[in-house]
């Protein structure tokens, strides 16, 4: 799990990401990047995964576990102040943990977060 603080939760933080934030893509993974407010001390991140990735939850959260441990690893990397969605396709069901630390890597350095 990350720690509370590192969580993105709410609609509201969620919805302005989506509106206000620039987005960066692969293949597997989209993600949408905002500096947040000012005051705030750490990175927020925050994760969607739709059924249309995979009808079973069990894969879905599988998923969802490896991409918070990629976080967790990444985490003293981030640029504190930043609110991040995590947003899974459908190919990412092939991914495994080496390859969404590679992709996680780059996606945060070209949306300039690390």
């Amino acid at each position: 799990m990350l720690a509370t603080q590192h969580r993105l939760k709410k609609s509201k933080d969620f919805v302005a990401v989506y509106r206000k934030g620039c987005r960066k893509s692969t293949p597997f993974l989209t993600v949408r990047a905002w500096k947040g407010n000012s005051k705030q001390r750490h990175s927020r991140i925050g994760f969607s995964i739709s059924q249309k990735v995979s009808k079973r939850a069990v894969i879905r959260n599988r998923i969802k576990r490896r991409l918070r441990a990629v976080c967790r690893q990444l985490l003293p990397e981030l640029q504190p102040g930043w609110d991040v969605i995590i947003v899974v396709r459908p190919e990412a069901v092939r991914c495994d943990y080496l390859q969404f630390l590679q992709q996680l890597r780059k996606l945060f350095a070209d949306a300039e977060i690390l």
